[in-house]
């Protein structure tokens, strides 16, 4: 063990251990967790190459082979809870992404959410065992995020019960669905649905695309890989072109939305109902952005333990660099984020199982909100955590820089999660349509409730009083209740402003539509406002779940840094709105330096609560003893160049390059 890092971890002020139960959710998860890590850590047939020495032709065959090993594996151990299995995943595929992946989080997901009960009977055992192995496919070459815009025909013919899936136009082929290039032989494709000459919108069809026996394409079928790519190298992202291909009437998803064999159609109770799988999806990478984050943090905290450079005092030893204050400026907002993600992660993931439970019900009430908040969330959650990992990467110096340190590999396999399932922008603007509803409806005298309740304040003239309250007694920013009212208040203010925007552009005979794009910015402003003030308030619920008293004490001082950050970034909205004045601004910078301070002597145990293993982490600079050198020089020297002592470029190149004198 490395004795600056041994030295860290007996300067905690609490006890590692509990604060791991509670990130896991109880004790008996934690246990449970490392018996699954055990399982894949400790077996010899998930020995792997790094893949960052291998062509991406190997990379995907390695992850192949090791999606199917963790299938059998699975199957062997009885691992069925989706938690558990979602657990084993998570580890035995480190940073980088499985080739199966999206047979596992859309397909079998859509199959159980649209299914009708005699589907459910075909198709779920067929997928379940894997005979038909599947992807989603939406996103098309000319359309993305833009739902409505998708060209994908799905036409009923009644005289044959079939559905006619065709591909009209280059931009209609679908682009991008992860396994579908060469892995799936299935695909659930979103099409526009026409029948007795009208168009009813996307709907959900089960298309075979392969032979389930010999895997070559079908009739009517062109399919592929889409090429390299900045990162996801495992994973085979395809295209997909349908000529006028023919599948049964019961390929259609039919649990909401049918055609009966006349071709009438029967409408689901709600739109959004067909883009459930997305909002599992989008709720899902909330804690995706809290676990990269957490990565992220502990390799570069834990370094920052260990490397010595330069000097603070001349003549004295070189300091470790997490001494340094701007070193701490910059990870510890970062590891505070990573606290405040994860917590916000188990929220969504708790809500979205309580509201799909109340939707197989028959109640939809709460779907509106699940899907705006699971928008707005994944946007915000994922573009702060996209510059955490840049943050992050760039505190470990030039070694940030090698793939060795695991940072580029976690960066360039997380930022796609800011253009998929949903651009950011247009997340936000979604959000902002559900916002303005309920500003709508609030000023109209309807009470909400739920997470956007604090609008029923939104009036102007009922805000003011609390605004006069805060402008005459300032913020006590020792009171985590007193920054999540500044968050409510900047939230409710800009959401009002949004909407007079709107209003004040409609007043000048504008269009709904011209009013809403020319109103765009203010929009996604009160929407980042309104995801910023979510999560400072579950961060700080969270607070009032915990007993320990010197865990609630260390994670106080996390958000109290998460929220005077965000203060400090945000600071021009909070000034404009009256909430605060130039001289709490300068208490504000004095109270972040002071909670860095707070933080030092436990910055390592905070990263050690996330509880990574090494073969997790994949970092010679997050390694757990901190001997980064020795297995840095030791990773270098097994790259493919040093094979040979001269490489052949040498004889065939550099040679001739000699010249006679």
């Amino acid at each position: 063990m490395n004795p600056d890092i041994q030295k860290e971890r007996q300067k905690a002020t609490f006890e590692v251990e509990k604060l791991t139960h509670i990130l896991d959710g109880g004790p008996e998860k934690t246990r449970r967790r490392r018996e699954i890590e055990s399982l894949v850590i400790n077996d010899s047939d998930f020995k792997e190459e790094d893949p960052n020495f291998l062509s991406r032709s190997e990379r995907y065959d390695q992850a192949v082979r090791k999606s199917a090993q963790m299938i059998l594996k699975m199957r062997e151990y009885g691992i069925a809870d989706p938690e558990e299995i979602y657990c084993y995943k998570s580890i035995f595929r480190g940073n980088f992404h499985e080739a199966m992946g999206l047979h596992f989080v859309m397909f079998l997901p859509t199959l159980y959410g649209l299914c009708d009960p005699e589907q459910s009977r075909k198709w779920l055992p067929l997928a379940k065992s894997y005979q038909a192995i599947g992807t989603y496919a939406q996103t098309e070459l000319g359309h993305g995020t833009h739902l409505r815009g998708l060209e994908t025909t799905a036409t009923f013919d009644p005289a044959t019960q079939e559905f006619i899936l065709n591909s009209p136009t280059v931009s209609s082929i679908k682009w991008w669905p992860g396994g579908l290039g060469k892995t799936s032989n299935y695909a659930i494709v979103l099409a526009q649905l026409y029948t007795q000459g009208n168009c009813h919108g996307l709907h959900a069809f089960i298309v075979p695309i392969r032979d389930m026996n010999t895997h070559q394409p079908l009739p009517g079928i062109v399919v592929g890989d889409i090429g390299p790519k900045f990162g996801f190298n495992e994973v085979d992202n395809g295209f997909l072109k349908l000529d006028h291909v023919r599948i049964p009437r019961d390929n259609m998803l039919m649990k909401y939305a049918k055609v009966d064999p006349d071709g009438t159609y029967v409408k689901p109770p709600s739109a959004k109902l067909t883009y459930g799988t997305m909002v599992f999806i989008r709720s899902m990478i909330v804690g995706e952005s809290a676990r990269a984050v957490a990565k992220s943090s502990t390799i570069a905290i834990r370094y920052s333990a260990v490397r010595h450079q330069s000097e603070i005092r001349p003549g004295e030893p070189e300091p470790q660099i997490l001494e340094y204050q701007t070193q701490q400026y910059k990870l510890f907002p970062v590891l505070a984020m990573a606290y405040a993600f994860t917590f916000v992660g188990q929220y969504m993931s708790q809500t979205y199982h309580r509201i799909t439970g109340d939707i197989n019900q028959g109640d939809f009430s709460e779907l509106p909100e699940l899907h705006a908040l699971s928008a707005g969330l994944k946007a915000f959650t994922t573009w702060a955590a996209n510059s955490a990992i840049e943050v992050c990467r760039m505190s470990c110096g030039g070694h940030g820089y090698s793939r060795s340190s695991a940072l580029p590999d976690i960066y360039v396999e997380f930022t796609p999660t800011c253009t998929y399932e949903g651009e950011n922008t247009v997340m936000m603007l979604q959000t902002a349509r559900y916002l303005m509803k309920s500003y709508r409806q609030a000023r109209a005298g309807q009470l909400l409730h739920g997470i956007v309740s604090y609008l029923n304040e939104a009036d102007h003239q009922r805000v003011q009083p609390q605004l006069v309250a805060a402008r005459s007694t300032g913020i006590d920013i020792s009171d985590l209740s007193g920054l999540v009212e500044v968050y409510k208040l900047r939230a409710a203010i800009l959401v009002e402003l949004a909407a007079k925007s709107i209003q004040k552009e409609l007043q000048q005979r504008k269009s709904q539509e011209d009013a809403w794009n020319n109103s765009a910015i203010d929009l996604v402003r009160a929407s980042d406002a309104h995801c910023h003030y979510v999560v400072v308030k579950l961060f700080t619920d969270k607070l009032g779940e915990i007993d320990d008293a010197p865990i609630r004490s260390v994670l106080s001082m996390l958000a109290r840094l998460y929220a005077l950050h965000g203060i400090m970034n945000n600071s021009g909205d909070f000034l404009l709105a009256g909430l605060l004045n130039g001289s709490q601004v300068l208490q504000i910078s004095a109270r972040i330096k002071e909670l860095l301070s707070e933080l030092r002597p436990n910055a390592v145990a905070l990263v050690d609560a996330f509880n990574f293993h090494d073969r997790m982490l994949k970092s010679v600079l997050g390694r757990y003893d901190g001997n980064v050198y020795e297995h840095m020089f030791e990773w270098a020297r097994r790259s493919p160049l040093n094979s040979t002592e001269v490489h052949e470029s040498f004889e065939k190149y550099l040679k001739p390059l000699r010249s006679k004198l």
